[in-house]
Formats: C-alpha cells, structure tokens, sequence
C-alpha cells in the first residue's frame, strides 16, 4: 500500500491532536479549537477541512503504536519546515490552554516537542506568555 506523503498541514495537525490527547481526554472546546485554527490560519490556507478528521485519526494511529510520541514527533520534525517549528510550538500552546489548566503530561509534551525542534527556551516562554494573556479570565 502507498502512503501520501505528509505535508506541513498534516504535521501541524499531528501537533494539535497529541497536545489535545496527551491528557488521555480530547475536550469538545479543543476540538472545536483545531477546527478554527484550520480554517482560520494563514498557514493552513489551501488546506482541504474535508482531511482534518482523516488526518486526525492518522495521528491517532501513530500515537497508539509503540513508541508512538516518540515516532510522531518525528514525523513532525521531519515533515515541517523548519520556519514552522515556532508555530507548531504556538499551536500546541493554543490547543494546550483552551481549558486554562496546563497539566504535567502537558508540561512534559512541550518539552519534548522544544527539544525535538530545538526551539530556544526565550522563544517558547514568549509563546506560553502569549497564551496565559489570551485566555486569562477575570
């Protein structure tokens, strides 16, 4: 059987879905939110919405192999850009603050996902930053 090749669309959906799954629970709001960011994004201008649940499910798939973050993350760093690493983190971040609680499974994803990209620690706490002021409540 012959597989498409990803392409950056796929692997920034790859990185909202395990920062939406890594808590074990895909909340409706983070649904909803991956949902937006893909039709609203410039860098998914082009993307066909009709992939996002295919996509999805492949990430799915990936995840409950064995070694599956490990392989996926891969898959990420590999199939992007290097000019979209910051963004990856950045939606990773959104997805991960929608339920304004960051967990420890969360924590650890972010910094497997810093590592892997070799994003700078400046770079990703003005991201997180960014995320606290958004979805700061009153």
């Amino acid at each position: 059987m012959t597989r498409t090749p990803l392409n950056h669309y796929d692997a920034l959906i790859y990185v909202m879905v395990m920062a939406s799954a890594v808590d074990s629970a895909m909340s409706d709001g983070e649904l909803a939110r991956i949902g937006h960011i893909t039709r609203s994004l410039p860098v998914f201008d082009g993307f066909d919405e009709d992939r996002l649940t295919d996509v999805a499910h492949a990430c799915a798939d990936v995840l409950s192999g064995s070694e599956g973050m490990d392989i996926a993350l891969e898959i990420i760093r590999d199939t992007l850009p290097s000019r979209l690493y910051d963004t990856a983190y950045a939606l990773a971040v959104e997805i991960m603050s929608v339920d304004q609680a960051i967990r420890p499974e969360e924590i650890r994803l972010l910094q497997l996902l810093r590592d892997r990209l070799n994003l700078d620690k400046l770079t990703c706490a003005a991201i997180e930053r960014g995320a606290i002021a958004r979805y700061r409540a009153l």
